[in-house]
């Protein structure tokens, strides 16, 4: 082991401090932050905030430096700032769906329900029913959604856009046309958000269209296309038929149903209800209800919970092929009228029941009587299109039917019943 004199040790100590000073020095010139040179007792926090001032800049938005080539440093060690844009440029296609998404996303809800099930003990249990969407239409707080999407909920939540979330009640139904009205109420001073209405009647295909909705639990989903077809009668249940559907090609899934399907100015004109999927997911061919029909039942919907809708008040058969051949029918397709409500309209109005009873399984049929082939203007080959012809009557109004009376076909007027009281005799 080498040993040093006193001297030496103090020579190489002088030496060190020198260094250290020397190293500090540089540390100072390479704009290290204020708070370290401060510490090693050399300066003042002013002198630091004069030295750094030189090379301070004003923070902006700028493009990320690339991976691969090395940012560029300045004399003083900082990256050099990008030029500030002046703003992102956007296609006038682009300026519409921001504008429309961003005024009305908040108008449209998320709604959750639950169902009332059975357990192993027959005690009735709450579990998860379905989701789907829906349009806040008016500031008290009603919401337009489709009927399927609350049917049989024993809650009904309406999950706004802050996250809120509220118990609602179901206010009316129309399964006829898969439309129904929910309300929750608001908290004061709380001001919603609504979408307005459109109109139906003027619509192209080729024309644009959005629909916001939530697909599988991703709320307030912007999805863009076009109006495919219109006018398509879509099957929505074994009875109802909708005879106006308009198809789209926007995306629409599991949870979009009940969500608005707007044009470029954000009006609604149809509500997202159902897709053509073998997969179950989006394939281009959705559909929703016309917003001109949804005009036509609210307010109905709000203030009886339900439509009030005309009927023949009158039993009757959809012929079908053992009958027709049986009876030698002169047509295959109509509604036999099987009997008439004794005293009621129809039978006021000169239609004419059977007289014939025949046993069909458990149902005696009464034959010899009209064959109803149209109503008012709409083929009546099935009780389906019935439903259609009259979906839009009331009761006390008068419809046009074509019938069959023998081999004669002739034209009869009649008034109508209520519906609803007819089916319930």
């Amino acid at each position: 082991m080498r040993l040093y004199s006193r001297g030496q040790v103090l020579l190489f100590s002088i030496l060190t401090g020198l260094a250290g000073l020397l190293a500090a020095l540089v540390v100072v010139s390479s704009g290290l932050p204020g708070l370290i040179i401060d510490k090693l007792g050399l300066f003042r926090h002013s002198d630091v905030r004069d030295a750094a001032a030189e090379y301070a800049y004003e923070p902006s938005y700028r493009e990320i430096p690339s991976l691969i080539d090395p940012p560029d440093y300045g004399a003083g060690g900082y990256i050099e700032a990008y030029p500030v844009q002046a703003g992102i440029s956007y296609t006038e296609d682009e300026r519409e769906n921001i504008s429309v998404y961003e005024r009305l996303n908040a108008a449209v809800v998320n709604i959750t329900t639950e169902t009332m099930a059975i357990n192993w003990f027959l005690e009735p249990v709450p579990q998860e029913g379905s989701s789907g969407s829906g349009s806040i239409i008016d500031a008290a707080g009603y919401v337009l959604t489709n009927n399927h999407v609350i049917q049989n909920a024993y809650k009904v939540f309406i999950n706004l856009a802050d996250g809120s979330q509220f118990e609602g009640t179901v206010v009316g139904t129309d399964p006829e046309n898969d439309i129904a009205v929910v309300k929750f109420d608001p908290p004061q001073g709380l001001a919603l958000r609504t979408i307005p209405y459109g109109d139906s009647d003027g619509l192209k295909v080729g024309q644009k269209v959005l629909a916001i909705g939530n697909p599988f639990a991703l709320e307030r989903t912007l999805t863009v296309g076009i109006v495919s077809g219109l006018g398509r009668p879509i099957q929505i249940s074994r009875q109802h038929i909708v005879r106006d559907m308009i198809q789209t090609d926007a995306s629409i899934n599991p949870g979009n149903s009940g969500g608005p399907l707007l044009d470029t100015q954000g009006r609604m004109i149809g509500i997202n209800t159902m897709i053509y999927s073998p997969s179950g997911g989006s394939i281009g061919i959705g559909f929703a209800v016309p917003v001109n029909t949804a005009k036509r039942v609210v307010n109905e919907l709000i203030q009886f919970g339900k439509v009030r809708r005309g009927w023949i008040d009158a039993t009757m058969v959809q012929l079908f092929p053992s009958l027709v051949r049986y009876a030698k029918l002169p047509v295959s397709t109509g509604l036999l009228i099987s009997r008439t409500q004794r005293g009621g309209l129809a039978e006021k109005a000169g239609l004419r029941q059977g007289s014939e009873p025949v046993q069909y399984g458990r149902s005696v049929i009464y034959l010899g009587g009209d064959i109803i082939t149209a109503v008012d203007g709409v083929r009546t080959n099935t009780l389906s299109d019935l439903y259609s012809a009259l979906e839009h009557s009331k009761p006390g109004e008068k419809a046009k039917l074509e019938i069959i009376r023998g081999e004669t076909t002739m034209m009869i007027e009649i008034p109508l019943a209520d519906r609803e009281e007819v089916m319930n005799r």
